[in-house]
């Protein structure tokens, strides 16, 4: 097996479950060494109360291939990112990839609620994880990143700039949450390609994280049962996916040609070859423009 990241070293940021631990898990694959951080631990969990930790994110990175190094780190706390980074320099003496996946937000929005009835404490703290967290993570860590040229950062989002720039997204606190980040790798790519570096927002699919399938009551390896249901989620991918976009773009040494671009698992599945685990490529958002938005029966042929 290749690994084309073996002497690169990657801090993905909210790591502990979801697409940050695919992420991790495929940079590890990979090669990579890998800073997995979040603050749910072994010892202590965060507000969510779920069972997975960072530890159990750093296992699979080795287990993958890799080299996995948790660290619990808070990523509103500017002394603890410092912390964080200044052991990464210490340590490895580089950065090559900056993976912002910090989220924290599933508790804190409500479908539908216009801004005069959504919680304020709830929506403010949710634009605090999500987007406070990015800026004060790449503050600290881009000097870093900058040592050396052909460095990586992802943001991770929820939506095309594309199909959220014509789509309300969920609550006016979530939908101001997506776009930022949007934004932020925009603005990124305008600060960081003259230096070498290079910034792209990424976004998943319909993703089968732990919460998501919790939600639905099933398993990975019973997915399906959940279409009796929601017959779109046909058109789910694995946490995984996004992490193979996240190689890939990693192992690329024309990358920069996407330097402050919004782009999708998806959409890099065909520009790479790359598949999910069961060897499909989803390409959700095309799916959702063009079957789910407009109302249609839900069917993925052609989309995966």
């Amino acid at each position: 097996m290749t690994q084309p990241l073996r002497d690169k070293v990657a801090l993905v940021a909210g790591a502990t479950r979801g697409a940050g631990r695919g992420i991790a898990v495929e940079l590890g694959a990979a090669g990579a060494t890998v800073y997995v951080t979040g603050r749910t631990t072994r010892a202590r969990r965060s507000e969510y109360g779920r069972p997975e930790t960072i530890e159990d994110t750093a296992d699979l990175v080795t287990e993958a291939g890799g080299r996995g190094i948790a660290v619990p780190t808070d990523h509103l706390e500017p002394a603890q990112v410092k912390a964080l980074v200044d052991r990464i320099a210490a340590e490895q003496g580089r950065l090559d990839v900056l993976v912002n996946d910090i989220w924290g937000g599933e508790t804190l929005f409500d479908w539908e609620a216009p801004v005069w009835e959504h919680d304020l404490d709830k929506g403010l703290r949710l634009l605090r994880l999500a987007v406070e967290t990015h800026a004060i993570t790449s503050h600290h860590a881009l000097p870093l990143l900058l040592r050396h040229p052909g460095g990586l950062v992802v943001e991770v989002t929820d939506g095309t700039a594309d199909y959220n720039r014509d789509h309300y997204r969920v609550s006016f606190f979530y939908d101001l949450a997506k776009s930022s980040v949007l934004r932020m790798a925009f603005a990124l790519g305008h600060e960081l390609g003259p230096r070498g570096a290079t910034a792209v927002a990424l976004t998943p699919g319909w993703l089968r994280s732990e919460i998501m399938l919790d939600h639905f009551g099933v398993r990975e390896d019973n997915w399906r049962d959940a279409l009796e249901k929601v017959p779109h989620f046909a058109i789910s991918e694995t946490p995984r996916y996004v992490g193979r976009a996240v190689a890939a773009l990693a192992a690329d040494p024309a990358v920069s040609r996407f330097n402050g671009a919004s782009l999708s698992s998806g959409g890099l599945a065909q520009e790479y070859g790359f598949t999910d685990l069961d060897g499909s490529r989803p390409d959700a958002w095309r799916y959702l423009v063009e079957v789910q938005d407009p109302g249609r029966p839900a069917d993925v042929t052609g989309y995966r």
